[in-house]
């Protein structure tokens, strides 16, 4: 994966000029460059210090509406020269407006969430599969994403949630305790309610 992104770095740069230790930005200059700069940095799990003038203008593009901020996002990123220099460029541009800010954990338990029951006994879950943008924009080839992918801890019809990758061991650990005492309690209650039935 990560030599896939080193090709698309470079196929980037190259198209771009011989630009050195210097950012996209810097030989471009403008929204052209913060585009590409966007970019790469979007493609990447690894986000340096560099990437955040780029991406403050990129996570700055809000409209009323998502589908009019997410084509914004796009219009953005294809100021870049390269953007729609190949198929798979084009295809990387347009997964990454689609999914970049919208496939972590916090996004997705709001996202996702949904309701089951009648209106006197609403409760909500969140849905345990992925959304496909999220899969093109994470499971790209010329992305390196796989680090930083949100993962599911537990089943939907028990507080199944979303946690980022590096919080998953801790969240699982504490999602299995939490079914395990609540089971135990239903099983005290089940057993406290056979021993109140068989004393009549």
């Amino acid at each position: 994966m990560r030599k896939k992104l080193l090709v698309a770095a470079i196929a980037l740069a190259g198209s771009l000029g011989s630009i050195g230790a210097a950012s996209a930005q810097d030989v471009l200059g403008g929204d052209q460059g913060a585009a590409c700069e966007a970019i790469l940095c979007l493609s990447s799990g690894s986000r340096p210090s560099e990437c955040s003038p780029s991406l403050s203008r990129y996570f700055g593009i809000k409209k009323k509406k998502l589908s009019d901020t997410l084509k914004a996002r796009l219009n953005f990123l294809q100021l870049c020269p390269v953007s729609n220099q190949t198929p798979q460029m084009g295809d990387l541009v347009r997964a990454i407006s689609r999914g970049a800010g919208r496939c972590d954990a916090r996004s997705l338990n709001v996202t996702l969430r949904d309701w089951y029951g009648d209106r006197e006994d609403r409760q909500f879950y969140i849905r345990n599969q992925i959304p496909e943008y999220c899969n093109r924009y994470t499971r790209h080839e010329y992305t390196d994403l796989d680090d930083t992918t949100a993962r599911y801890v537990g089943v939907p019809e028990r507080g199944g949630h979303w946690v980022e990758p590096q919080e998953y061991d801790t969240a699982l650990a504490a999602y299995n305790e939490r079914i395990r005492r609540e089971d135990e309690a239903r099983e005290r209650e089940r057993r406290g309610g056979m021993f109140f039935g068989n004393s009549r």
